[in-house]
């Protein structure tokens, strides 16, 4: 993965991260030595973004076909959640 200081994308600007992203589909942006955000290009990002729906999805279904679920009014839900 790359890396552009917040120094360096200060500087550089936009240019900084394309060219980062050259190699990799991700880069890290280090602020003071630390690593504390990641850019990426939108393609990969909707990639991702698509990937985490899939598994949501599929942990749905799997709670729904083991029976993992409640089926009940919108007032005794609101009810229910009132107690946790």
């Amino acid at each position: 993965m790359g890396s552009i200081s917040a120094n360096n994308l200060k500087t550089q600007g936009i240019s900084a991260i394309a060219e980062a992203l050259q190699d990799a589909p991700e880069a890290m942006v280090s602020v003071r030595g630390k690593d504390r955000f990641v850019v990426m290009d939108v393609e990969h990002y909707r990639y991702l973004r698509e990937c985490e729906l899939t598994a949501a999805l599929a942990e749905s279904q799997a709670d729904i076909a083991a029976g993992r679920f409640v089926k009940e009014s919108v007032d005794a839900h609101i009810k229910r959640l009132a107690k946790l």
